[in-house]
């Protein structure tokens, strides 16, 4: 098989399957219907990623892509985050998926944690002002991000939905700003 044919390949197979885990969650996803979204046969699947656990690994692969907060005033990063966030969350349905799998699944919350373990923990530890508080305070965090992306684009709870994004910003940022950069309480 061709080196362009072989990619082309891995990608139908990797959109069929986050398609796949995101309707139907980890467990009721099957090798079988993502091979048949893809239009292959399921032997390719296993070809490519091993099992299930591994496609589901391949394909739940997530670049949070933080800013860069290094030039950014302190009092700013709150703000920025949030901002961040929502767009990701808006405009990327693999966090959507994932955050889906995640309060379901051990496998998706392995993967939720890993990527705020190696995507955001450092950018905490930048900015707290004590390093060793980081891992606390990025936890904070997370519970914020990922509530309010549980209850707006997974629950789809009507007040949340409703809100505008610069009135999430609003309500939010102060709340990561100050786990981030407050003295500890």
């Amino acid at each position: 098989m061709s080196s362009r044919r072989s990619e082309s390949t891995r990608a139908a197979i990797l959109d069929a399957a986050r398609e796949r885990f995101a309707a139907d969650g980890y467990e009721r996803a099957t090798i079988r219907a993502i091979a048949r979204d893809a239009s292959i046969d399921p032997s390719m699947v296993m070809r490519y990623y091993g099992n299930k656990e591994g496609l589901f690994a391949a394909a739940m692969t997530v670049d949070l892509a933080l800013p860069d907060l290094a030039g950014l005033p302190r009092e700013e990063v709150g703000r920025a985050l949030v901002t961040h966030f929502l767009a990701r969350w808006e405009e990327d349905e693999v966090l959507t998926a994932l955050l889906r799998v995640g309060v379901t699944n051990q496998a998706g919350a392995e993967r939720m944690q890993g990527i705020f373990r190696d995507q955001f923990l450092p950018v905490a530890r930048r900015v707290c002002p004590d390093p060793e508080q980081a891992p606390a305070r990025a936890a904070l965090v997370a519970t914020q991000v990922l509530g309010m992306a549980l209850t707006r684009y997974v629950l789809r709870i009507p007040p949340a939905v409703a809100l505008h994004r610069e009135e999430v910003v609003a309500w939010l940022a102060p709340t990561l700003q100050r786990y981030l950069t407050a003295p500890n309480p």
